[in-house]
């Protein structure tokens, strides 16, 4: 087993995607919420068995939340639950239209996430920040009232800009505009890509969009000529092998191609997606790269200042997370 403490940084985890059976349950009694039946296996467990039931009980679950504390809540208890795994650095994706769809404006959804960020970091140490995502499926003019909203309300914690939803729903030739207009403000950003659709859509998605991350990625690993571009364009891949295990693109670890990407030289993340869903955490992601796919304790701290590499955050900021990497030291 590696250190529990070992350093570890997360780019790729959805909010509302982290909210334990246990707390959403708090959460809808709090608010007189009753959650379908359906959602929970038992008392720890959602109940899904496929891609479309996963988002189905995805979306149930994100019912529970009605207010800025609900989101506050949601936040410091992932926050918390990753700095217990040695987590230094947290990037979580925020969906102001699931905010939306319980009936949180935007800034109220901001104003929740914002506090847990600073009551984390008080309590544990840990730096948190958000990237606001548009969803894919639900079509340009939404992802473009998303960015808007997220240029008209600037946070210094809220950091950049993304997109998930279905894959397989329209181009990012449609989305162009929106991710163009989200650069020339100053924002980096990241998208979905890769992950349930071959690796034409990630070269798609680099050729059309201004991002310098991708989330998922992993069957880049299907074209050596695409891995070769991403390799020379510097995109680094926000893998998360738990979830691709769970929701069968790969049957097992060992198909997986995160170590064919890094020996590759591929700038490869680890990262748990959607935790209580996948039965994971950043400390199994780490502790899965150590016992399926070979990671030495040096080798995980260098994944680590890759994530800090590529957050999007400044300088200064990476300067102090990666002083707090240099200082660890491995007592086994």
């Amino acid at each position: 087993m590696i250190p529990k403490d070992l350093p570890k940084a997360e780019l790729h985890c959805h909010l509302e995607g982290t909210i334990p059976p246990s707390l959403a349950k708090k959460i809808a009694k709090r608010n007189n919420v009753e959650l379908s039946a359906n959602l929970f296996e038992d008392e720890n467990t959602y109940a899904w068995d496929d891609f479309a039931s996963f988002l189905d009980a995805y979306d149930d679950a994100s019912l529970c939340l009605r207010t800025s504390k609900d989101y506050r809540d949601i936040t410091y208890d992932y926050l918390a639950k990753c700095a217990s795994e040695g987590a230094i650095y947290v990037e979580v994706f925020t969906s102001p239209d699931h905010a939306a769809e319980c009936g949180i404006s935007y800034n109220e959804h901001v104003k929740g996430v914002a506090q847990a960020f600073d009551d984390a970091e008080k309590d544990y140490g840990i730096i948190g920040r958000a990237i606001v995502t548009c969803v894919r499926h639900l079509g340009p003019e939404k992802a473009m009232s998303v960015a808007d909203s997220f240029l008209d309300n600037p946070h210094p914690y809220f950091v950049g800009f993304g997109m998930g939803g279905d894959e397989g729903h329209l181009t990012f030739d449609d989305f162009k505009p929106v991710f163009d207009k989200i650069a020339n403000a100053g924002y980096p950003c990241t998208t979905h890509a890769g992950e349930h659709f071959g690796p034409e859509t990630i070269l798609d998605a680099i050729e059309k969009l201004p991002i310098s991350r991708i989330g998922h990625g992993v069957r880049i690993s299907e074209d050596e000529e695409a891995v070769k571009v991403i390799i020379k364009k510097g995109i680094v891949l926000e893998i998360c092998p738990g979830s691709n295990v769970s929701l069968g693109v790969y049957k097992n670890y060992s198909e997986h191609p995160f170590p064919y990407l890094r020996n590759c030289g591929c700038k490869v993340t680890l990262n748990s997606d959607d935790p209580p869903f996948f039965h994971t955490n950043i400390g199994k992601e780490y502790e899965n790269g150590h016992v399926n796919f070979g990671l030495s304790i040096e080798d995980l701290l260098g994944i680590t200042r890759t994530a800090i590499d590529a957050a999007f955050i400044n300088e200064a900021e990476k300067d102090k997370l990666y002083a707090k990497i240099d200082s660890w030291e491995y007592s086994g």
